[in-house]
């Protein structure tokens, strides 16, 4: 599983001209699934999105996690995170793992995050999507579970 994790001011998304999901402060997370992730994955990922230390104390340092802040999210599916584009011109998509098996894996990880005490806004899984965000620092973060 990978994830491009955005800290955000504001962030929504759209599809068909009509928003799916919006938030305010938190983070907007770009969620990649491949072929060999698992329920074990997901919730590795999870737990270490809502305790990343990345929204700053009083001091200015990052010491504070999503939960501490109560901040939310903004989840979007992106399968073209797994895309190869080491060889030739058009990325390779192989290692995104198909819809069966992505699909009930994002709805797994989008509820995993909610049963920690996040607010979590989707976009529509396999659909074009406008996303619209405000980065935050800019803070921008790749997360891996393998």
């Amino acid at each position: 599983m990978k994830v491009v994790l955005q800290r955000s001011k504001e962030a929504s998304v759209t599809v068909d001209g009509e928003v799916t999901g919006q938030i305010q402060s938190g983070f907007v997370l770009l969620v990649g699934i491949t072929h060999e992730d698992t329920e074990e994955d997901i919730r590795y990922i999870a737990d270490k999105v809502v305790n990343l230390r990345v929204f700053e104390d009083a001091d200015g340092k990052m010491n504070h996690s999503l939960l501490d802040v109560k901040g939310e999210i903004l989840s979007i599916s992106q399968f073209t995170l797994y895309g190869d584009c080491r060889k030739g011109r058009r990325p390779n998509f192989m290692e995104a793992a198909k819809p069966d098996h992505a699909l009930p894996l994002y709805e797994y990880f989008n509820g995993v995050l909610e049963e920690k005490g996040v607010k979590v806004e989707k976009g529509v899984f396999g659909e074009m999507m406008d996303v619209k965000l405000t980065n935050d620092g800019p803070v921008t973060l790749i997360l891996e579970s393998k």
